[in-house]
């Protein structure tokens, strides 16, 4: 199996950083837009897609600025992250996307953030 490789994506949100957060690391906000149902039971996240289950630790938490979870199935050194950027000059909030996927799936794993994202863009009204 080859070896999976970290990747960045940006995108901008018109939101504050306070609303946007909900969205991140609350179920309910995370239900509106990232998975089908999400749970939470001591820091593990069960996100569920098409009757699948896939159970994430919560690893850090900054309020307002950035979750990261790591996927228990996952090989250890990978994980998944959102964190909120606000410009200190222009106040543009953006969210930046940290993953990781095999060369060969990388382009697809892009898409399906690409997804999600116009898809939580549309959930907030931005």
């Amino acid at each position: 199996m080859s070896e999976k490789k970290k990747f960045n994506i940006e995108y901008e949100i018109k939101s504050s950083p306070r609303i946007l957060y909900t969205f991140l690391n609350e179920a309910n906000g995370l239900t509106q837009w990232f998975a089908d149902d999400v749970s939470v039971r001591d820091q593990i996240y069960t996100f569920t897609w098409d009757d699948e289950k896939q159970n994430a630790k919560l690893i850090t938490l900054k309020e307002n600025k950035l979750v990261r979870f790591k996927w228990l199935d996952d090989e250890p050194q990978c994980y998944f992250e959102m964190e909120i950027i606000q410009d200190e000059l222009t106040n543009d909030v953006a969210l930046s996307i940290t993953d990781f996927a095999t060369e060969e799936t990388i382009a697809e794993r892009k898409q399906i953030w690409d997804n999600q994202i116009d898809y939580l863009i549309s959930t907030l009204g931005a």
